[in-house]
């Protein structure tokens, strides 16, 4: 197969990218933030404080059974990465820019949370939170900032996809 080299190259450079941003931003998290409380800006809408979350989003999961914890949090995702980037490079003529950028934002964020799941005792640097009042969310990282950027352009993108698909099929 001949891949498109502009998509391919657009692709690549967005998930190393994103994944080198996401490095960062947990190192420094790490450095900068560990061990020294939380820090409000903009009048509490946005703080920093860095926690090692054992699970997933929300800690979903922390307190599963080890194995299992690694069978769900570990390698399921390391499946379904695969995939995606199987169906990217098997679609990569066809899909448009914007289905690229959803595709690669989710590949590089579930990358960079699983770096840490290998190399960091299975602990992801978390150290942003937003919210008014009692309004918030939970505490994030930078690679799940790229996964809900990717899924939200997806969602915004599928009906176009969608026709996209149908046209394939009907050819």
């Amino acid at each position: 197969m001949k891949f498109d080299k502009t998509k391919l190259l657009v692709f690549a450079l967005l998930v190393f990218g994103s994944v080198g941003c996401d490095r960062v931003t947990k190192d420094l998290a790490k450095t900068h933030l560990d061990g020294l409380g939380e820090f409000s800006y903009l009048n509490d809408t946005f703080r920093l404080i860095y926690v090692e979350n054992p699970g997933a989003a929300m800690s979903f999961g922390a307190d599963w059974n080890p194995d299992l914890k690694f069978w769900i949090l570990s390698l399921l995702p390391v499946t379904v990465l695969g995939l995606v980037l199987g169906f990217v490079l098997k679609n990569i003529n066809r899909l448009s820019l914007m289905h690229l950028t959803g595709l690669g934002l989710i590949i590089a964020g579930g990358v960079g949370n699983l770096l840490d799941r290998f190399f960091n005792n299975h602990l992801v640097p978390d150290f942003m939170n937003l919210g008014i009042n009692t309004v918030r969310t939970g505490i994030f990282n930078v690679a799940d900032v790229c996964i809900t950027a990717g899924i939200i352009i997806i969602l915004f993108t599928y009906k176009s996809m969608e026709r996209a698909t149908s046209e394939l099929q009907a050819s």
